[in-house]
């Protein structure tokens, strides 16, 4: 009886420890929805049935008119096989309900997680005439930009780091990039706790620049945070019963407030399988407060509730397994996926993503791609057959090979009709050189330039020379617009090795063009032979949403005197 009461003790005292000890460092979802929380759960009644599964029978012998114990290992006994059974059960539940929901099962249920519209690319996708607000910059380059701006604070950059992780956002109708900033190590948060985390990095992906940005109250919840401070820890013991999503984005809202915005998941199919976000937690990491909504609820300055990588795989679902679990592996009959990376497309107030789609049979050529919104999950459909990103990709990086310049993933962009990817071109320190234009039905048509005004500039000259648009579409009012004036000043300066000319004529603008060397000829010559007091006709780029006061350059025209 007092060994039995030793075990019970034992079991109880061992196992509410590891219970509690575990779930502080673990964080599991306490939720039966999760292949985790069972395996959680097997290791807790472990915990309890420890004493009872590896301890030894004891029985009392007499020996000498003496009682004397003896534990026996004596294997599984009939006492130990129900603490054997209960620790086994959610083990095999969780091996059963991974089975029942897999795709073999279920693999049009799958497939109808998401419903993709078919879209005709001309007519749905806004012509683009400028292309500055196009963010192109990947997640490398906006570590290098705002790591400089980091290093000149001398009194921020010895004690903090910026996240590794940066959000893509569009703030007040422009595409940014945040990252907030983090503990540099354990020591530098003992140091530091009690002050918390004082700002974030915003980086313009479309001029290379960056700014830190300065908290009035300080951010106390973080990544980097250890015991209470610890950001997964807060939000576990507020929401213990919520499945998050890895994914986890910071973001601003209109008013530069930071917020952490995570994304809860459920299981479309019974018990486990097709996990999709059904719930946002948008969480002030200042305050520690917090709002949970249904997707369809989130308010629209919300740019990031759907992971790049989870819109991939919903759709992937819908393209290899609409035909059934064994067409997906045998017949692949109208079996499609999108390629491997995704990029960033800016539409109204939203972040959508874009990949291209392929046949499950070939990677060369694209069949069409798709654009998913990061904050609703709407998916779009867009046949045009062409290459596929990574081949536009080795053409850009082509037309420049001497100098080894590196594509990004590119965005895709409709110019006269055309489907068009548009990428940076980087050097081996990973900063933005040259921006790149390719034709996505006839990725031959590559055109490059030191801006993006350029590179678009030089791409509708090759497609009027390739017979794709006509000479007239190219300089139309929505595209262009001409000024005349007498040249009161021009500034040069050196940008990533290329003179850029900067022109006024008395307007409320500056015009800026620079010379390019384009298929065998000089484009914007003439910008060398203006001077002060010519008078000038000047073609800039017109976009009626850029309201900055430095205009592109398209062309000039020298009128001779000035009277």
């Amino acid at each position: 009886m007092k060994s039995n009461k030793s075990k019970i003790i034992l079991s109880i005292v061992s196992g509410i420890i590891f219970t509690s000890v575990s779930f502080y460092v673990l964080l599991p979802a306490i939720n039966p929805a999760s292949p985790g929380f069972w395996m959680y759960l097997a290791t807790v009644i472990l915990s309890f049935a420890y004493p009872f599964i590896f301890s030894g029978d004891i029985i009392k012998k007499s020996y000498g008119g003496k009682n004397i114990k003896i534990k026996f290992e004596s294997g599984i006994s009939k006492s130990k096989i129900l603490p054997i059974v209960l620790v086994l059960a959610p083990v095999v539940i969780t091996v059963i309900g991974s089975i029942i929901s897999s795709t073999f099962f279920n693999a049009r249920g799958y497939a109808s997680v998401i419903t993709v519209q078919e879209a005709v690319f001309a007519e749905d996708m806004k012509e683009t005439n400028e292309v500055t607000n196009i963010a192109l910059m990947d997640g490398e380059s906006a570590r290098i930009i705002g790591n400089r701006t980091l290093g000149s604070l001398s009194d921020v950059v010895s004690q903090y780091e910026i996240s590794d992780t940066y959000t893509q956002i569009n703030y007040k109708h422009t595409p940014k990039k945040v990252a907030n900033l983090e503990y540099a190590d354990f020591f530098k948060w003992i140091s530091n706790m009690d002050k918390g985390i004082p700002g974030y990095v915003m980086v313009d992906p479309v001029n290379n620049t960056a700014e830190y940005v300065k908290l009035d109250s300080p951010l106390r919840y973080v990544d980097s945070g250890y015991l209470g401070d610890d950001l997964m820890r807060k939000l576990r013991f507020d929401y213990p019963t919520k499945i998050f999503d890895d994914f986890v984005s910071f973001e601003i809202d209109e008013q530069g407030k930071p917020y952490y915005i995570i994304s809860c998941l459920m299981p479309k199919i019974f018990p486990f399988g097709a996990m999709d976000v059904s719930e946002v937690i948008i969480f002030d990491p200042c305050t520690g407060d917090s709002e949970i909504y249904s997707v369809g609820e989130v308010p629209p300055w919300v740019d990031a509730v759907y992971s790049g990588d989870l819109a991939e795989q919903k759709y992937n679902w819908h393209g290899t397994l609409s035909g059934g679990f064994m067409n997906s592996i045998i017949g692949n009959k109208d079996c499609k996926q999108t390629t491997d990376d995704y990029g960033y497309i800016v539409i109204g107030d939203d972040v959508w993503y874009f990949t291209g789609v392929t046949s499950v049979t070939s990677d060369e050529s694209n069949i069409g791609f798709i654009i998913s919104n990061a904050r609703t999950g709407e998916y779009k459909y867009y046949s045009v057959v062409g290459a596929e990103e990574y081949s536009a990709m080795m053409a850009a990086e082509g037309e420049v090979q001497e100098k080894g310049y590196v594509a990004s993933f590119p965005s895709l962009i409709n110019v006269k009709g055309q489907a068009t990817y548009i990428m940076v071109l980087k050097d081996a320190g990973g900063l933005v050189k040259l921006y790149a234009l390719v034709n996505v039905e006839q990725y031959g048509i590559v055109a490059t330039g030191s801006t993006q005004a350029e590179a678009m500039r030089a791409y509708k000259e090759l497609l009027v020379q390739n017979g794709v648009i006509d000479a007239g579409d190219v300089e139309d009012s929505d595209t262009t617009k001409t000024v005349t004036g007498v040249v009161n000043d021009i500034k040069t300066v050196t940008v990533n090795g290329n003179t850029v000319f900067y022109i006024d004529i008395g307007d409320t603008n500056v015009y800026r063009g620079s010379v390019k060397y384009v298929d065998g000829q000089y484009v914007g010559e003439e910008l060398v032979f203006a001077k002060i007091g010519d008078n000038l006709s000047i073609t800039y780029v017109y976009d009626e949403e850029d309201t900055s006061g430095v205009k592109e350059i398209w062309g000039i025209a020298f009128l001779g005197d000035a009277e």
